[in-house]
């Protein structure tokens, strides 16, 4: 792309071989590039090339950018210059629960739609939270370890038998699948109120209660959801699905 007269100029230093391509120095030029700047691409060719060149500007990673002679550093660093929040600093976000409960509302409307012709029913809710404790079900069962380790921070139930921390996933999980199938309901809503009861007075008995700061463990290990409002919204939404269940036996 050829230099457009009086646009901004970045140089961007990162690895291109044959075995190798920086996925960061791909992000930091496709950022620089939305940014209205004119990437100066220098390809550091060999890990020898790449050492050097660390070893010269005194660096211990590349890609490296540097705007108007001063460097700005790698991804992170640009991100940052640009007034944007990297990922991995990002200590609290909703985005994760954002987007499960988006997919499980449209999920619920396309079956609504498919099986009962209309756009929104009564079943729609039900489909809804059932989608939704699949999906936050399948997050907990990437990593059991993990997500059981978060759990117990402030579970009850789990602090009091920790192997719990194991099981919740499959209950949850299972469980959605039996409503959202409609069968089995003897088994699934008792087992949904059961946990989700559990979780609710456990969250808000840390959060409101003792007043305590931690991570939810919603949507798996990883999470960076802070445990509160939404946490003990997805306990009380299970445990009003699981008595609406029962009600209908």
């Amino acid at each position: 792309m050829a230099k457009l007269p009086d646009q901004k100029i970045a140089t961007l230093y990162r690895m291109v071989t044959k075995a190798s391509l920086c996925p960061h120095g791909l992000k930091s030029k496709d950022l620089l590039e939305r940014k209205g700047y004119y990437v100066n691409d220098v390809h550091l060719k060999s890990r020898a090339e790449a050492d050097t060149f660390k070893l010269k500007q005194n660096v211990d990673t590349t890609p490296q950018t540097f705007i108007d002679k001063t460097r700005i550093g790698g991804f992170e660093e640009l991100t940052l210059y640009f007034g944007k929040i990297p990922k991995s600093l990002d200590t609290t976000t909703y985005k994760p629960i954002i987007a499960i409960f988006s997919i499980a509302a449209l999920l619920a409307f396309a079956f609504t739609l498919t099986s009962i012709g209309s756009v929104f029913t009564g079943q729609t809710i039900e489909w809804f939270i059932s989608i939704s404790m699949v999906l936050l079900g399948l997050q907990k069962l990437q990593d059991l370890e993990q997500f059981s380790m978060m759990f117990l921070s402030y579970d009850l139930l789990a602090q009091r038998w920790p192997r719990y921390g194991y099981i919740y996933p499959f209950i949850e999980t299972g469980s959605g699948l039996l409503m959202l199938a409609g069968i089995f309901t003897w088994l699934s809503a008792p087992l949904t109120l059961f946990v989700a009861s559990i979780g609710a007075f456990s969250v808000f008995k840390a959060v409101y209660i003792d007043k305590r700061t931690l991570k939810c463990a919603c949507v798996g290990g990883d999470s960076k959801v802070p445990l509160g409002f939404v946490s003990f919204t997805e306990n009380i939404m299970m445990v009003s699905i699981a008595i609406w269940m029962l009600s209908k036996l």
